[in-house]
């Protein structure tokens, strides 16, 4: 049994003392996990009479504040939120709107909470409601109480989100990719930019794709090795330049014909040629001179000043990053082994670093100057070829612990603790990401600015974005450090801020969310997603009759808010699955909790359940080849009313390797694999664009999302 003491502590701070887990058993959480998820809260609860004092200043707080740090509203329905003030005070509330206008009419409600003694002043708590038709956005509620005046964010968010206009009603597919693997003869051994809009053009153009799905391209640090894992990077809020086409920075015409620019580039397209694994610090080692090279040549005084606004709209966000880059460079990219007074980015010495290397963080700042320009081109491209959303970007979970987000946000992010997940069906031993998650506290303090410039910023230049786990934004699986993943719990976000925010913002840049919602998932968050218009994701391998015989789920029970695959990144390509990869790969590296051959056993029957609803439903003949079968696995997601559909690129051209498999770093070459076709053999951009087999996958899902004529 839990302390009753920590029991409260721990509900107070949306901390779980128990769950279900994926087979539904109750399980209890340890009080060592309870003591140390809530120390990364900065809660002392490891004795009684730390608890007691715990208990004492939570309600202190509570009763000190004039309104909630912050006040999250739905459009279309009121919004009610308490207020203190000195008990028998009169109150007057008002809203200012983001567009500097007052609007009043804010009511009071009856709250029968009784006084609380403040020290000696008696407070009272009153209730007020805020009308319904509120417009959209971030606004501000004031209080005059006592001569004194004080406020606090309100935001404002859309009750309903749904598919943007330029769908207009109509479902649409496109592709799925690991933009690092899909090189051309251009890029520099690692895929780009510049490959990311010839493949969208191809995709739209040619074949009716609506998106293209990328993995983040969240920044990696500068130094070597760099993270080879797109969802574990250095930054959130910033790309990585390793990312760059080098040849369309504008200067680049300016530098000397066939130079050490074109010598670096050559050298690099070589050893790419002759590597069986994506090379990112070649890469990166090569482009970094030339960009250096590039950034020295000056700039038209336009450009200038376009540089000038860019930096001054991304403010102190981008000075922070920018330094955390230089000093990375001089110190190493773990900001826990700088020297103490470098730890932390308000410190005079940082500062003064600052100045002291004032090129090298200014270089950082263009470099991403750069990548604002060409992630914006790439969009326009695939748009004007006729994609309705163009290029959908993807958002990792969270941060590498020693990166640079870490350092410049450690105020409101938990240190003492990693994100993860508990055992599943997939993973049975649990998983920990390392990546230390959002302190819910903080967030609510701070209006929730961080996470909002995080989705504006990966929505600046997308059509839509997957959210990957985005039950973590209802609650999050985390893990004290030291224990194993087994060993963590649950910690409650405010998930109508969190989805709220999301909400208002891909409504403001007519972008479509899907979120990733799979693993151990509690039911009612789907029917809530669903009710904010936010898409799911269905995989076909784990969609389930659980109604029925546990077997494949007819395709018209699909949900139709979602965007529905064949496979996904953290599984083979769908030619590596039918033959058993998964498994074979599972029990190589210790990752299977029973033995192999029953793990094999179960996916042949699976395979083979699938494989008869194919034939029952006429796509599949007696006696398929690898090709047929997986074209019938997306023709029948194209049977599923589903609005967006989504094609692995690794499918469409026969690859076999994974790209990532779960539980592993180097144990094997994740996120490190190149594209490649059914022999094995690595394909170029090039190849893929008159590859027949991906020109058929294509069709058919053209096929099935074009409207018909009534």
């Amino acid at each position: 049994m839990t302390d009753s003491s920590l029991s409260e502590l721990a509900h107070r701070f949306g901390v779980a003392t128990e769950y279900h887990d994926w087979t539904g058993r109750l399980v209890g959480v340890d009080e060592a996990t309870l003591v140390g998820v809530l120390a990364a809260l900065g809660i002392e609860a490891s004795t009684e009479e730390g608890r007691a004092a715990a208990l004492s200043a939570s309600d202190t707080r509570y009763w000190s504040r004039s309104l909630p740090p912050s006040i999250i509203g739905t459009a279309g329905t009121e919004t009610s939120f308490w207020a203190h003030v000195s008990h028998g005070d009169p109150a007057h509330v008002w809203v200012r709107l983001e567009d500097g206008a007052v609007r009043t009419g804010v009511r009071q409600a009856d709250n029968w909470t009784p006084p609380f003694d403040l020290d000696g002043r008696v407070v009272g708590e009153a209730t007020f409601v805020l009308p319904a038709d509120l417009p959209l956005g971030y606004h501000e509620v004031h209080l005059r109480s006592g001569g004194q005046d004080c406020s606090t964010p309100l935001i404002i968010t859309p009750a309903w989100l749904g598919l943007p206009p330029q769908l207009d009603g109509r479902r649409t597919w496109g592709l799925a990719t690991q933009l690092y693997s899909v090189r051309s003869k251009n890029s520099w051994g690692v895929g780009d930019l510049g490959d990311l809009a010839d493949l969208a053009v191809w995709a739209g153009a040619r074949h009716g794709a609506g998106y293209v799905l990328v993995n983040p391209l969240h920044a990696a640090a500068p130094t070597q090795p760099m993270e080879p894992s797109p969802y574990l990077p250095t930054s959130r809020r910033f790309t990585n330049p390793l990312y760059l086409r080098v040849e369309h920075v504008p200067e680049f015409a300016f530098l000397p014909k066939r130079g050490r620019v074109w010598k670096l580039r050559a050298a690099v397209q070589a050893r790419a040629r002759k590597a069986d694994t994506i090379d990112r610090d070649t890469s990166w080692s090569a482009k970094r001179i030339a960009l250096k090279e590039i950034y020295r040549v000056p700039r038209s005084a336009g450009r200038q000043l376009a540089f000038e606004a860019f930096k001054e709209r991304e403010g102190r966000a981008l000075d922070d990053f920018a330094t955390w880059s230089a000093l990375a460079e001089k110190y190493g990219g773990n900001w826990h082994e700088w020297p103490k007074s470098l730890r932390h980015p308000g410190s005079p010495e940082v500062l003064e670093f600052a100045e002291r290397h004032s090129a090298g963080v200014d270089f950082h700042r263009w470099l991403q100057w750069q990548l604002d320009d060409q992630l914006a081109a790439t969009q326009s491209q695939a748009v004007r070829t006729g994609m309705a959303l163009g290029i959908m970007a993807d958002l990792a979970v969270g941060v590498h612990p020693d990166g640079a987000d870490a350092w410049a946000l450690q105020d409101v992010l938990a240190l003492g603790v990693a994100a993860g997940a508990p055992p599943d069906e997939f993973n049975q031993l649990g998983q920990n990401w390392s990546q230390p998650p959002w302190r819910p506290d903080q967030l609510e303090e701070l209006g929730y600015q961080p996470f909002r410039a995080l989705i504006q910023t990966i929505l600046r230049h997308a059509g839509g974005v997957r959210i990957d786990h985005i039950i973590g934004l209802f609650r999050l699986w985390w893990i004290p450090a030291g224990a194993s993943p087994t060993k963590g719990t649950y910690v409650r976000y405010n998930h109508d801020a969190m989805i709220g925010i999301v909400a208002l913002e891909a409504y403001r840049a007519g972008a479509v969310v899907v979120g990733e919602d799979l693993g151990t998932v509690e039911p009612w968050v789907r029917d809530y997603l669903r009710a904010r218009g936010l898409l799911g994701t269905s995989i076909l391998w784990f969609e389930r009759d659980n109604d029925g015989d546990r077997g494949p789920l007819h395709a018209e029970r699909w949900r139709e808010l979602c965007l529905s695959s064949v496979t996904t990144h953290d599984l083979p390509p769908t030619p590596g699955y039918l033959a058993g990869e998964h498994v074979r790969l599972r029990d190589e590296l210790g990752l299977l909790t029973r033995p192999a051959e029953d793990e094999l056993a179960d996916d042949r029957a699976e395979q083979a359940a699938w494989l008869a609803e194919l034939r029952r439903v006429g796509l599949l003949g007696a006696d398929p080849d690898e090709e047929q079968v997986i074209l019938g696995l997306y023709r029948y997601l194209a049977r599923t009313p589903s609005r967006l559909l989504a094609l692995a690129l690794t499918d469409a051209v026969g690859d076999r390797r994974t790209q990532n498999q779960p539980g592993t770093t180097n144990e094997y070459p994740n996120w490190r694999v190149p594209l490649t076709g059914p022999d094995g053999a690595p394909l170029l951009l090039e190849d893929v664009l008159t590859d027949p087999r991906a020109q058929a996958l294509a069709a058919a899902l053209h096929a099935a999302t074009v409207p018909r004529p009534e």
